[in-house]
């Protein structure tokens, strides 16, 4: 009996570990900035790991009065490409935590 108290005792300290890797790794995600570019790099997209833009920049040359719909289309494209990214770090990041768990990884 004594034996399972010691056994229960080293699980919980290794959840509570756990759960301190996983507050950690997840404010350091939500820190990352990430970018993405559309059209050869005439759109430049930063997101952050909140998935929040931090900044657009747009060149000059890609803005074409009588063409508006091919930069909104790059702006479009680096925006989901950018937020792409965050989502994939993120399920990577967050993964390591919740493999064999029985957690559903869309959780995070």
């Amino acid at each position: 009996m004594r034996g399972n108290m010691g056994n229960m005792n080293k699980m919980m300290k290794q959840m509570q570990k756990m759960q301190k890797d996983m507050v950690k790794a997840q404010e350091e995600l939500q820190e990352m900035t990430f970018e993405a570019t559309a059209g050869g790099g005439m759109v430049k997209i930063t997101a952050n790991g909140k998935k929040e833009i931090l900044d657009i920049e747009i060149n000059e040359e890609a803005v074409d009065p009588d063409d508006v719909e091919m930069l909104q289309d790059l702006i479009i494209a680096a925006t989901n490409e950018v937020l792409t990214k965050v989502e994939e770090t993120s399920n990577e990041t967050m993964g390591k935590f919740t493999q064999g768990m029985n957690l559903p990884g869309g959780m995070f």
